[in-house]
């Protein structure tokens, strides 16, 4: 029974690598390093002979097994090898430059067996020397598995839970020793008051973790700032190739078939400025398993199947939410959607699957998303006389939709897109942008969607440049799209929507979903002169609110006086046993000697021992019997020998006070040795803190 508890020890935190790789993915070659353990230590515990070979079997059948079941079919020992020293090397670091949901790869999946078995064997092997240690090779898993992907809310309560329970238990079935037998068996009570601190601990971080970030998303996770790495080389900017392509119109660049309208294609998203040239930001990882819908809009499925000509460098093709491709294995920047190979496109086919948002009710109302504003980003050097026209665009209203609806509407008001025959004008730096904005009020998508991205920057609307093609014909199949169709325009964030595609060429029709919701809104936009900030929903730290300015929930409230309450009981209990000693100790002649007693009932108390109120000394010492280990039999013996001596010699009582406590000292050595989870129960029982009477 204590190597089963033990091993799911083990396995568990095994498990939560569940949000990583999927659950299912998991649970066969975890539970097979666990099971592989147990049935080797089962058998060496039948067969002695056998136990000096018990880490080796327990490794090579463990490894044996974890392979054939992650990679499956018959393994030549050189492959073996060669996955089990991928496991080893790389496996984790490819998991964090992937997306997820992870594929099973045997690539990606079989650092977590191989984690579960070393320490699976490890635990085995310390329960046979010190058996509390064997909870040790556990921790490490568990941190690492909430270090990749940390959950939260009610499961991280429940998991934790049972985690803590499985403690408890192993330190309930490995304490064989106890300092009296008060009952067979521990009370439910007792368990309960071990699992207690924990489980309180984890209530309040799941409260602190919904406060905090009550998107639910991951406060820290590894993955962030891991990016697969992309080959070297020079990729050409998309956004500066929107002159050339205009100059070469009917120069064909891809086909694509679809049943449902597809309203434009995107090949990169640029939201990093530096006054000169325009990068793209996000960070690329390879694509794994099907990316899940997101949690709002309501958004349908759609496919198409695209075959790429040429001239688009590695980019391919793509849409904002990309669920999943078949036929090449790109890398993608989930945020933005832009998927990109590790060398030229030239003749991909691939099948694409995206998400295509609904409509969204209530858009003109909406602020920006929080989330995104916290990162726009600097724009380099901005002209003064640039920041003076992007206030007065505005009329000084603060960031929000119908504020992005203004500023486009400005720009489709007062510039206009370069006419057939006309001089094109290229670039998207500050220079450029500025004449641009302040002398010819003409350009290309380029110059319109730059110009509105930087300007909205300035203004603090979350903002990025989407550089792609709008085709002519929005369905049907083997659709040619060409360089006319080439476009960059700008998006915004909005709160509760995403990433909201906007025009400030006026060019802009409707399309369907989010495309009509967008249409309405900017027809419901007031004239300049009469357009007042909206009502948008009050939000901060700690609050919540609905889209449409419903009640916040404060979360304070409630977690400051929960905290306050678990601060005082996990430190405050402790603390206040700790000041009752000194302060018993500080008392002068007999007083002190009799305190030293009153401790000593105290600890007996806390550690399961029944001490009535009338029990002297050698009562307790008799109640304990021979089933009480040595040291607090000889702890009891000279503390009621110096009690006799205090007693009837108060004036010697002095020199007694430090033989008590000593007395007292080696007593609660040999309690917390013979049952130590009986001494962290005695840290927290707020029922030691009861006066001792008589």
């Amino acid at each position: 029974m204590t190597r089963a508890v033990v091993l799911l020890l083990t396995v568990l935190p095994g498990l939560l690598f569940a949000p990583v790789f999927g659950f299912w993915a998991l649970c066969l070659p975890v539970l097979a390093a666990g099971v592989v353990c147990f049935g080797v230590a089962e058998l060496c515990a039948r067969r002695p002979v056998l136990l000096p070979w018990r880490p080796v079997l327990a490794v090579v059948l463990g490894l044996t097994a974890v392979v054939e079941i992650v990679v499956g079919g018959t393994v030549s020992p050189g492959e073996a090898l060669r996955v089990l020293t991928a496991g080893v090397t790389d496996s984790w670091r490819l998991t964090l430059q992937t997306t997820w949901p992870a594929p099973a790869d045997p690539a990606l999946v079989l650092f977590v067996p191989l984690l579960v078995l070393a320490a699976s064997v490890l635990a085995v092997e310390l329960l046979g020397r010190r058996p509390l240690l064997a909870v040790l090779p556990s921790l490490p898993i568990l941190v690492l598995s909430q270090a990749y992907g940390a959950l939260t809310g009610v499961t991280a309560l429940v998991v934790g839970a049972g985690y803590v329970a499985l403690v408890v238990l192993l330190l309930v079935l490995t304490g064989p020793d106890r300092p009296a037998t008060p009952s067979p068996r521990p009370r439910a009570g007792t368990l309960l008051l071990a699992a207690a601190p924990v489980l309180a601990l984890g209530c309040a971080g799941a409260v602190a973790g919904s406060v905090a970030n009550p998107a639910g998303t991951p406060a820290f996770s590894l993955q962030e700032n891991q990016p697969a790495p992309l080959p070297p080389g020079r990729v050409a900017n998309p956004l500066t190739e929107i002159a050339g392509r205009l100059l070469h119109p009917e120069v064909p660049v891809f086909r694509y078939s679809s049943v449902t309208p597809v309203d434009r294609w995107r090949l990169a998203v640029l939201d990093r400025f530096n006054g000169v040239t325009w990068s793209p930001g996000g960070e690329p990882r390879r694509l794994g398993a099907p990316l899940p819908a997101p949690a709002a809009p309501p958004s349908d499925l759609r496919t198409a199947d695209v075959t790429v000509f040429g001239s688009l460098g590695p980019w391919l093709p793509s849409q904002p939410l990309v669920s999943g491709v078949d036929g090449v294995a790109p890398f993608v920047d989930a945020a933005s959607g832009q998927l990109r190979l590790p060398g030229p496109a030239d003749g991909a086919e691939y099948r694409l699957r995206w998400w295509e948002p609904g409509g969204q009710s209530g858009l003109l109302g909406r602020g920006v998303d929080p989330a995104a504003a916290q990162d726009v980003g600097d724009v380099g050097a901005v002209p003064p006389e640039v920041t003076a026209l992007a206030r007065a665009a505005v009329r000084d209203l603060r960031p929000s939709f119908q504020t992005a609806l203004l500023l486009e509407k400005y720009f489709s008001d007062h510039y206009r897109v370069v006419r057939a025959g006309e001089r094109l004008p290229t670039g998207s730096g500050w220079p450029q942008l500025k004449r641009f904005l302040l002398e010819t009020r003409v350009g290309t998508s380029e110059q319109f969607a730059a110009a509105y991205v930087a300007v909205a920057k300035l203004l603090g609307i979350p903002a990025r440049i989407a550089v792609g093609f709008r085709p002519q014909a929005g369905a049907g199949r083997d659709v040619v799209v060409r360089n006319a169709d080439v476009l960059a325009w700008p998006e915004v964030a909005v709160d509760g929507v995403g990433w909201v595609p906007l025009d400030p060429t006026g060019a802009a029709a409707a399309s369907g979903g989010l495309g009509d919701t967008t249409a309405r809104a900017r027809a419901a936009l007031p004239p300049p002169d009469q357009v007042a900030p909206p009502r948008l929903p009050a939000t901060g730290p700690g609050g919540t609110s609905s889209p449409d300015g419903g009640l916040s929930v404060p979360w304070p409230v409630f977690a400051v006086p929960a905290a306050v309450l678990l601060v005082l009981w996990l430190v405050g209990v402790p603390a206040a046993g700790l000041v009752r000693a000194w302060r018993r100790r500080r008392r002068p002649g007999y007083e002190s000697v009799a305190g030293a007693w009153a401790e000593a009932r105290d600890r007996l108390r806390a550690h399961g021992v029944v001490v009535t109120a009338g029990m002297t000394v050698r009562d307790a010492l008799s109640a304990a019997g021979h089933s009480a280990p040595p040291q607090v039999r000889e702890g009891l013996s000279e503390l009621a020998n110096a009690l006799d001596a205090a007693m009837w010699a108060p004036s010697a009582a002095g020199g007694e006070r430090d033989r008590a406590w000593s007395a007292v000292r080696k007593l609660r050595r040999g309690l917390a040795r013979a049952r130590p989870g009986r001494r962290v129960l005695g840290w927290f029982d707020p029922r030691s803190l009861r006066p001792s009477r008589g």
